[in-house]
């Protein structure tokens, strides 16, 4: 635990000049409100009385009641690895509160912890995530903006001369390591530009606060070697898109891995717990897409031929449907979903994700038998036998699934819930009523 004499002290030591309160809009976009740090700036930050206007934030609040509270999770505390001559700058992920003294309804980490709390009810100790984020590097033009072009022609767990990213990806490892990531992976992964980084799995709130994190450290390293880094999912049409694989296990309270049972009479040495969490998180798929997938640009990555997912099925080895068991077992047992984007929000696709798993527990949910086929070559017919159905295929169904989904929604609340849904909408008339490329190259000399 980090207190506040520890960071007063290293704020000294490392000469420390400007603090960043850090916290997450609806959208998922990291912001920040920088303060000198002083001990008159300090006194207020830790004596939970930073404020700020929320009102010009995405999905926050309205003018007449702008005034909120930014109250730091001093366990979030680092200070970034960039410093120059004029001193370092520190950070703190922070909860949003009311001037009332309430969690704000409309704070993802903190609609992440009332789901977490509803968790704890239900007798378990900890939810884990273990992510594996994508991301591209795109080269910049001269005036420093990014462009398309990938800097290698690279592909799955190439070497450098054909990498030509392996440094970026080397210096992005070390300064995450100095922020007390536990980096277990890196490599180019299958298409061109495109890399991949795996961190050690933590407690959920931990593991989504780190993917912020990961980002805004891809994305300034990144920089340095004159790259742009993307977290889009499919920046580019004809090669796999980016995706975020979570693999997520539950702990009862006594320290155990919930997911877990040598003795499951199918074989497979999963819990019935695992097996309901797994029913919960396949029945209500079609609802929370909208959430783990929030972008237009999300629904190009999720079509066949990719990689990515397209329906609805789970299996151990094959790697054709949503779910898929990873073969390790005992404490490692867990249960990895691969139609998640990096363009989600952490907090909101973990705070539905769970809350689906929960509902399957609660219900007893059965998961349907797995799929250890490859559904790809599948027919149409031979998915209906087989009750395998797809994804939304579009932003706007995935949205109409959500309004139609209780369990999603209660998981979000009303006021992200909402606002969430607003944004979605107007992001998606806008893209219905534009005209792309594609349709003037194949229709305006047709007709």
């Amino acid at each position: 635990m980090v207190t506040a004499s520890q960071i007063r002290q290293e704020i000294k030591e490392k000469n420390v000049t400007f603090l960043r309160l850090m916290f997450t809009d609806i959208l998922g976009v990291m912001k920040n409100v920088e303060i000198p740090a002083t001990d008159e700036q300090l006194d207020k930050v830790l004596s939970n009385k930073a404020m700020f206007d929320g009102s010009s934030i995405e999905g926050f609040v309205r003018i007449n009641e702008s005034d909120m509270y930014l109250r730091p999770d001093l366990d979030t505390w680092m200070v970034f690895p960039w410093g120059d001559e004029n001193g370092s700058v520190a950070g703190l992920i922070c909860d949003v509160y009311t001037t009332e003294g309430e969690p704000f309804q409309g704070d993802p980490r903190g609609n992440l912890k009332r789901m977490l709390a509803k968790m704890e009810k239900a007798g378990f100790k900890s939810f884990n995530l273990g992510p594996e984020p994508e991301f591209f590097l795109f080269k910049l033009d001269e005036n420093g903006n990014p462009t398309l072009d990938v800097n290698d022609k690279g592909g799955y767990f190439d070497l450098a001369p054909t990498d030509l990213a392996d440094n970026t990806r080397r210096e992005i490892v070390n300064v995450l390591t100095q922020m007390g990531f536990e980096v277990e992976a890196s490599h180019h992964e299958v298409a061109v530009g495109q890399h991949e980084i795996d961190f050690k799995y933590d407690e959920v709130l931990r593991a989504c606060d780190k993917i912020q994190l990961f980002k805004l450290v891809v994305k300034t390293i990144a920089r340095k070697h004159g790259l742009y880094a993307t977290f889009m999912a499919k920046p580019k049409f004809g090669i796999n898109g980016s995706g975020m694989h979570c693999n997520m296990s539950l702990f009862d309270k006594d320290g155990k891995n919930a997911f877990y049972d040598p003795e499951d009479p199918r074989g497979m040495e999963l819990s019935e717990t695992a097996y309901h969490f797994l029913g919960g998180l396949m029945q209500h798929a079609y609802g929370y897409t909208a959430i783990t997938n929030p972008t237009v640009n999300s629904y190009k990555r999720l079509v066949p031929g990719y990689e990515a997912p397209v329906y609805i099925a789970w299996a151990g080895r094959n790697r054709s449907p949503l779910i898929r068991v990873p073969a390790s077992r005992g404490m490692s047992t867990r249960l990895e979903l691969r139609s998640v984007d990096p363009m989600a929000n952490p907090y909101l696709a973990m705070a539905v994700l769970l809350a689906a798993g929960l509902d399957g527990i609660a219900n007893k949910t059965e998961a349907p038998a797995p799929v250890e086929s490859n559904i790809y070559v599948m027919t149409p017919e031979e998915r209906r036998e087989a009750s395998i159905l797809d994804l939304p295929s579009t932003l706007h169904n995935a949205l109409k699934a959500l309004s139609k989904d209780e369990v999603i929604k209660e998981a979000l609340g009303q006021h992200i819930y909402t606002n969430f849904v607003e944004a979605k909408r107007i992001e998606w008339k806008s893209y219905a009523a534009f005209v792309s490329q594609w349709e003037i190259d194949n229709y305006l000399e047709m007709y």
